[in-house]
């Protein structure tokens, strides 16, 4: 919905102004909720690997109303069966607060409950995250018998060769990024290895 239009001068175009409303939804807050540990690792884990904010995420999987509903349907008034919860507050939007808030409501849902069972939405999406981290994690061993491999060679072009020969000093550069990417990827697989928790 917007508001009045703008005719920019000298452009004579005619634009919308924002309707405040829309704006207001839009505003950050901060809400604490009690969730599983599994479900705040999911969130997170997922936020990394689809590179989004994990407002952006939050936002993604709250502002969707009739899936929200569908979910309240299913989970009812019936508490979420988790042994240990952590209190973690998260910034969302305030529609998509909104949006939680009445859906509980309507459908007397608890609003943990509700946060729990939606932010489960994303496991299929971790499931396959943590088979390719499974992949990761033997490319990057094969990776490392390589880089092994290539100092040997370089040793033996050092010998046979020189310092300063040609191969020499290509198979150095070769192994010189070889190095780098390894080390990079090692850094990511490392930062990756939470996924194994859940």
């Amino acid at each position: 919905m917007t508001g009045k239009h703008d005719k920019r001068a000298g452009e004579g175009i005619d634009l919308p102004f924002p309707a405040p409303s829309g704006l207001r939804g839009k505003q950050s807050v901060r809400a604490t909720f009690r969730l599983s540990r599994q479900a705040i690792d999911a969130l997170s884990i997922a936020a990394v690997h689809l590179g989004l904010k994990q407002k952006s995420l939050f936002d993604h999987l709250i502002e969707d109303a009739r899936v929200l509903e569908h979910i309240a349907r299913e989970v009812g008034s019936d508490p979420v069966d988790i042994a240990v919860r952590v209190q973690k507050t998260f910034v969302l939007s305030r529609r998509s607060l909104s949006i939680l808030e009445r859906t509980c409501r309507s459908f007397e849902t608890p609003r943990d409950a509700l946060v729990e069972y939606s932010i489960q939405r994303l496991l299929p999406i971790i499931e396959k995250e943590k088979e390719k981290h499974r992949r990761r994690k033997t490319l990057l061993r094969k990776m490392g018998k390589i880089l092994n491999d290539g100092h040997g060679l370089l040793k033996e072009a050092e010998a046979d060769l020189g310092q300063e020969d040609p191969l020499t000093l290509k198979l150095q550069n070769a192994l010189a990024g070889l190095h780098s990417a390894t080390e990079q990827i090692a850094v990511f697989v490392e930062r990756c290895e939470v996924m194994e928790k859940i």
